[in-house]
């Protein structure tokens, strides 16, 4: 986004709220069988789960796995 946000006070019209989905770090430490695929993602991200993962003793890798897990199963 190259373009200047610009914000209004206007309504915004009917709004749905979805509930959280998402699971905690914590339940993202989880075994399960594996295919190996390729994938770049942000060091933001991998920073966090890397920060996570060393609280739980698990591999960042996991619960980037168990994450895209729940996702798909939501869906």
């Amino acid at each position: 986004m190259n373009g200047k946000i610009k914000y209004t006070d206007e309504p915004i019209g009917k709004v749905k709220v979805i509930p959280d989905f998402l699971p905690s770090p914590k339940e993202l430490a989880l075994k399960d069988e594996t295919v190996k695929v390729t994938i770049a993602l942000s060091k933001t991200s991998i920073d966090f789960f890397k920060k996570e993962a060393k609280k739980y003793n698990t591999q960042y890798q996991k619960m980037i796995r168990r994450l895209l897990d729940e996702y798909t199963a939501h869906q």
